[in-house]
């Protein structure tokens, strides 16, 4: 889907005004009536910018990054998986979201928040013109099943912008094509009408959209999108069924054991088996230069004097040592399930007095992810080659010696897979939802419910297929670089092991997708883990060091610049 311009006009401006009227600020580009807009072109029309608003960016491509889908600084700078990296002045505001400090005027929050209204918005205005288009009048109708699949496509976008909103803010005004009142209060829990429209788009919706056009929504997406939001509100007898019927889709509980773990990473491999639904980016040859690309991303490249980096931009986004460490197995390949893995931690450069006789330890025994995750030095990274260490780290000190890999492209790919003039925005698309995901969050599941056994094949297929990956070798093409092995689980001996190693899997196989921050918030171990997190990190970046998690830590304060133009109708969260 192509971003458009998209012409506000008088007919929606209730759908939004309590909740954001920035646009009334803006320059209009033109007036669309009513009558102009009643037509099939007009419905598509809105729907693609429904659809457009997936990647976070309404305008521009700089300053999308709470707003883009990897949802990278809300989703892991705010875990114990990532920092923000960079140095501490250029974008500070991230700084404060790091260390769960933030304000209500921080501009990431604004970002997410005005991007997913406006997407919110976008649906809203397909599904009233839609309705009145279908009522009859001098337009031709679309048939009976186009026009329910457009509300499914509608339904199941929406329901995505306000899940969105929903885990960050948690306090969220609902506002649908049925509002009229513009003093919409954020005191409900909007939690039933993203069940109720993501339930539509599963009834409605069939498994291959009519469109035949990669991206569209469907029942696939659907099912796996409730069954995640199910699993939110802990009903996991319900959640489990959709996600076994999307497992069933792709072919079974050992589908994934044939599907390369990289090609998720790959930008010439998108949309290929294993994605659910994926964020469709597109550079160059529409003629909207970066805008429709992976903006959200657009800082998180290596910075710094080497001449190896492909796409200098812009040092953010750094692994933590904690991820780091993870990644450690024991003899039969296994996690450390208990954090031990912190125990005998692991030895890069970071600190060395004399960094030119650093040793990568290649008899470590890590998983084999850990190389397709971060980037670490004395490991190739993509086909740029070698990471040396601190010429590719733009500020250490204040992230790491580690890089963000998974959002990367081959350097051989950036003449056609970034935007003209500006490599560090790609095309590489985002996974929202991928087959593994489904696994391990059925898996969750089947803790949940009792039975261990299904969640134990889940799991050990995941790590089956993360066993297949290329171990990473020395320039000579030979010479491994760690001792790599990926075990599986002889079983699941009760409800509580089986439960820290399908959450400790989440962490491997997803880590710096998004999720982290969202996982440990519904399992209530926020504050366990990152207290326990502070006080391992802070031995390396003293600005960690004592930092606490209080209640409101779960979410983020709504912007003030909404409450103020809602003329105090939004109400702050509490604690901030």
């Amino acid at each position: 889907m192509k971003k458009i311009n998209y012409i506000l006009f008088a007919l929606f401006l209730f759908t939004i005004a309590g909740c954001r009227q920035d646009f009334l600020e803006k320059k209009p580009q033109g007036e669309l009536t009513l009558e102009q807009l009643t037509n099939q072109k007009g419905v598509n029309g809105l729907l693609t910018h429904a659809y457009s608003m997936l990647n976070g960016n309404l305008n521009g491509t700089w300053g999308n990054y709470a707003s883009g889908p990897s949802q990278w600084l809300l989703g892991e700078v705010t875990s114990d998986n990532a920092h923000k990296g960079s140095d501490p002045g250029d974008q500070p505001n991230m700084n404060d979201l790091e260390r769960h400090n933030p304000n209500s005027t921080n501009d990431n929050l604004s970002a997410m928040w005005t991007r997913c209204f406006e997407g919110i918005q976008a649906c809203n205005s397909t599904l009233k013109i839609l309705a009145i288009l279908q009522a009859g009048g001098s337009e031709i109708p679309f048939s009976a099943a186009r026009a329910i699949e457009v509300q499914g496509e509608a339904r199941l976008l929406r329901a995505h912008y306000y899940f969105f909103l929903a885990r960050a803010f948690k306090n969220v005004p609902l506002i649908t094509e049925s509002t009229t009142d513009p003093a919409v209060d954020n005191t409900a829990d909007i939690y039933p009408s993203i069940v109720a429209d993501l339930k539509y788009a599963s009834d409605n919706l069939a498994a291959v959209n009519t469109q035949a056009q990669v991206g569209r929504m469907n029942k696939i997406i659907a099912q796996a999108y409730l069954g995640k939001v199910l699993l939110y509100q802990q009903k996991y007898s319900e959640a489990l069924p959709l996600l076994n019927a999307v497992i069933a889709a792709k072919g079974g509980v050992n589908a994934i054991t044939t599907m390369p773990y990289t090609d998720n990473f790959d930008i010439t491999k998108e949309n290929g088996p294993e994605t659910i639904f994926s964020v469709q980016m597109s550079v160059g040859g529409d003629g909207s230069g970066g805008d429709n690309g992976n903006v959200g991303d657009m800082l998180n490249f290596p910075y710094g004097s080497d001449k190896a980096i492909a796409i200098n931009c812009c040092g953010f986004f750094q692994p933590s040592f904690d991820l780091a460490n993870a990644f450690k197995v024991d003899a039969n390949g296994l996690p450390f399930l208990d954090n031990s893995y912190r125990t005998n931690p692991y030895k890069s450069d970071f600190g060395v007095a004399n960094k030119a006789n650093y040793q990568l330890d290649r008899t470590l025994a890590i998983d084999t992810r850990m190389d397709y995750t971060m980037g670490r030095r004395g490991v190739p990274f993509l086909d740029w080659g070698v990471m040396v260490g601190d010429t590719w780290i733009r500020n250490a000190a204040n992230g790491g010696p580690f890089l963000a890999y998974k959002n990367v492209i081959d350097a051989a790919q950036i003449a056609t897979g970034s935007a003209p003039g500006t490599p560090n925005v790609t095309g590489l698309n985002i996974n929202l939802i991928r087959l593994a995901d489904v696994y391990l969050m059925a898996a969750e599941c089947e803790v949940e419910v009792g039975v261990l056994s299904n969640a134990l094949t889940l799991v050990n297929n995941i790590r089956t297929r993360a066993g297949l990956i290329k171990q990473k070798v020395a320039p000579d093409g030979v010479t491994k670089l760690a001792a790599y092995k990926i075990g599986l689980y002889p079983s699941f001996p009760d409800k509580t092991y089986a439960r820290t190693a399908v959450r400790f899997e989440r962490r491997l196989e997803l880590s710096l997708e998004g999720h982290r921050f969202y996982d440990l918030v519904r399992w209530g171990t926020l504050k366990t883990t990152l207290e326990s997190y502070y006080g391992f990190e802070g031995t390396y970046l003293t600005y960690l060091k004592g930092l606490t998690i209080l209640p409101r830590d779960s979410y983020f304060p709504i912007p003030q610049e909404q409450i103020d133009r809602s003329n105090k109708v939004l109400k702050q969260n509490t604690g901030y």
